[in-house]
């Protein structure tokens, strides 16, 4: 595929999912008639339905909206913990999961600097000039913690502009995050969603989680200096909620059954005789405890996705599109620099590298993966993301 087909795949990732409501300049606020009729409701109602009895006492996301409404141009609130996710589908997962009873359509618009500062960096075809916004969020307890929950409307691979020549461009969520920090001061960052796995051992729903980012820049961004850099955040991950985690990604099992396979036309043989799908099991795969410590999240400038063939766990332990830049900027903060950690869930397993790349079968499949279970992998970060804060609050 071309730069233009992958980043044509990547927006349609980005955005799969969205509807009227998501691109309002103002949350939909109490519009029932719009949030019954958005995709989600169903699965919304099945996910609360699953984890409300399986919250520990007093550990129950409970979401704290800003009333009134705040300026959409008014700082962030300050947190002791922020998240960051990237996409309609994660942003479902994640509002189902930490924000019940306040759909992702009324999490508050967020673009302060947007205008002046932003707008000049990204180029005219990035999901934020649709938007015209950098971030939606909802603020959140957990305990006696609180929690910012934020959805980035800038990405690495669609907002760059060229720059100084081939193979460098403008990177304005680097700045987004930089901003963010400033405002929110959190104690520990969290950046979390969807990504291809790797492994041939990490099944759909698979959460990984890692202190670790590397860039694996290989188009636009692929003569900066930062193309091959790695980051580390030194700190142990909280693991005492881990084990009340793992019964509620458990309980997302039956919506990770992969269907049924035939060959595409009867003129192969045995074309009535399907292999029967996997059944995937989920659970939390933690650096250092399952796979080697500080073993990174690679971040790619394209749509990219493990394969059999091309051995990106030798590299990493999933493959995204942001992360890194995350690392990147707690590095320049230095010692003001708040911990970070990353949980990313397996949303596409590994490909059959055997598999044709002209035409691609390879990414038509990964995209497939995506469509069908990026909201219910989404769910199992979601509750992985919730596990380390409580830990965390349940250590401290």
């Amino acid at each position: 595929m071309t730069m233009e087909d992958r980043a044509t795949l990547a927006r349609h990732i980005i955005d799969f999912g969205m509807t009227e409501a998501d691109v309002r300049p103002h949350p939909a606020d109490a519009d029932t008639a719009l949030l019954a009729s958005a995709p989600g409701q169903a699965r919304l109602l099945a996910t609360q339905h699953t984890l409300a009895p399986m919250w520990p006492p007093g550990l129950a996301p409970v979401p704290e909206p800003i009333v009134p409404e705040p300026p959409t141009g008014r700082p962030l609130p300050a947190a002791d913990y922020l998240v960051v996710t990237w996409t309609v589908s994660e942003q479902q997962a994640l509002a189902d999961v930490l924000t019940p009873g306040v759909p992702r359509e009324r999490w508050h618009r967020y673009d302060r600097h947007f205008a002046d500062h932003y707008l000049p960096q990204i180029r005219s075809t990035a999901p934020s000039r649709v938007t015209r916004r950098l971030a939606s969020y909802c603020p959140v307890r957990i305990g006696g913690r609180s929690v910012l929950c934020v959805k980035s409307e800038l990405h690495l691979n669609q907002d760059g502009i060229r720059r100084d020549g081939e193979g460098t461009a403008t990177l304005p969520v680097r700045d987004l995050f930089a901003q963010m920090i400033a405002e929110v001061r959190p104690s520990l960052v969290i950046t979390t969603g969807t990504a291809g796995a790797v492994a041939a051992d990490q099944e759909l729903g698979d959460v990984m989680v890692t202190r670790a980012a590397r860039f694996r820049l290989a188009q636009e961004f692929r003569n900066e200096p930062f193309a091959h850099a790695g980051y580390r955040s030194e700190f142990e991950v909280p693991t005492a909620m881990l084990g009340a985690a793992e019964p509620m990604l458990a309980a997302t099992a039956g919506h990770l059954v992969e269907p049924d396979y035939a060959p595409p036309t009867t003129a192969y043989p045995q074309y009535d005789h399907p292999l029967p799908g996997r059944h995937n099991i989920p659970d939390i795969k933690l650096d250092g405890r399952d796979f080697p410590a500080f073993h990174p999240v690679l971040t790619t400038d394209s749509f990219e996705f493990g394969t059999s063939a091309n051995h990106l766990d030798q590299e990493g332990c999933g493959v995204e599109m942001g992360d890194a830049v995350l690392g990147m900027v707690a590095e320049g903060l230095g010692g003001a620099a708040p911990r970070w950690l990353v949980v990313r869930n397996a949303s596409d397993p590994q490909i059959n590298g055997n598999l044709p790349v002209k035409p691609d079968v390879q990414a038509m499949w990964a995209v497939f993966f995506y469509e069908q279970y990026g909201y219910w992998t989404s769910v199992d970060s979601a509750i992985a993301t919730w596990a380390v804060i409580a830990g965390d609050h349940a250590t401290a």
